[in-house]
């Protein structure tokens, strides 16, 4: 005889409401994924761009390249020449370095017209243009951070005065301004110094735009109303959530470092002889591109080179910083 239940008893098997299955479906998403904080998501997206990891180590093995070949300071050189001492030309002065069979030779990268290694030289101006690079990226992300937070934060005269200064400087052309000033730098740390005066603005205008909208939001509201201090106010809680677009900012100012300090030695207004830099070697020897191509193209691949890597870390960063960019998976 089989059980039977009256109409008008309860059903003994327990019935989960909506409410408690949609806990239960969200409780178990939870428990099948790894948290992480914003910080890990950033270094994971970052990690995972392949364009980014290439120029990464493209751009670490140029530096180390530079610095290490021919010395630095307190870093020892392993190459045995140096980018002043001249020497007999041997074989009109070309590229010893081949790739198969592979060999480095005596001179890789040729000799100059007077038997220079042009290695030693490439390498020399490789250390000049980087150290201006990052320099003017450093400094010139500083000032234009600081001046576009202080605009967008206190507003008023204060923000009019700062953004007509900001537009003088945009209004005239970039390349002339740093024409003049490099002449005037003497060494190459003034150069640095000199250019990051006259490249900070596009990141001013970019901070102040992010530091107007993040000063409405309530916990700028509530740090104001217990009596935190302005300063406090924008190093603290303002500025930290603008380092996307600074980082980002600031990768892209040291590319555009590159071609702008390439451009001035190229011209004569920038890194002087007897020093040298990738700008000033193509310059030098631009009138042997047809008999001697090797002294135009080490330089310019140099350039090339630095220029894409730092773009496409540029890039990389920009699509770990920007939650709404769908290219790589978390």
């Amino acid at each position: 005889m089989t059980d039977s239940k009256r109409p008008d008893e309860p059903d003994p098997t327990p019935v989960a409401s909506p409410v408690e299955e949609a806990y239960s479906v969200e409780k178990q998403i939870d428990l099948s994924q790894k948290s992480y904080s914003q910080g890990q998501l950033v270094v994971r997206r970052f990690f995972r761009h392949k364009g980014a990891m290439v120029s990464l180590f493209v751009l670490v093995f140029v530096t180390v390249m530079a610095f290490t070949s021919i010395g630095y300071g307190i870093i020892p050189n392993w190459w045995d020449k140096t980018f002043y001492d001249a020497g007999a030309t041997v074989d009109g002065g070309r590229p010893t370095m081949q790739l198969w069979p592979f060999q480095i030779g005596e001179h890789p990268f040729g000799q100059d017209t007077i038997g220079k290694d042009y290695f030693a030289l490439t390498m020399r101006g490789t250390q000049r243009s980087l150290i201006v690079a990052f320099a003017v990226g450093l400094l010139s992300t500083i000032i234009g951070t600081i001046i576009g937070a202080v605009a967008g934060f206190f507003r008023g005269w204060v923000e009019a005065i700062l953004m007509r200064v900001t537009d003088l400087f945009i209004i005239i052309p970039l390349l002339v301004l740093a024409a003049v000033v490099g002449k005037m730098a003497e060494g190459i740390w003034w150069l640095a110094l000199m250019l990051s005066l006259l490249t900070w603005t596009g990141l001013a205008r970019l901070v102040r735009g992010e530091v107007l909208s993040l000063r409405e939001r309530e916990f700028v509201t509530a740090a104001e109303a217990i009596g935190t201090g302005p300063w406090r106010i924008i190093f603290k809680h303002i500025l930290p959530n603008t380092v996307g677009t600074i980082i980002v900012s600031a990768t892209l100012a040291i590319a555009a470092t590159i071609l702008l300090e390439s451009a001035l030695s190229f011209l004569g207004y920038g890194v002087q002889a007897p020093d040298t830099s990738l700008g000033l070697l193509i310059s030098t020897y631009q009138n042997a591109f047809l008999t001697r191509p090797w002294l135009f193209w080490w330089p310019g691949l140099m350039i090339l080179a630095i220029a894409l890597s730092v773009n496409f870390l540029g890039d990389g960063l920009r699509d770990a910083f920007d939650p709404r960019q769908n290219r790589t998976a978390d």
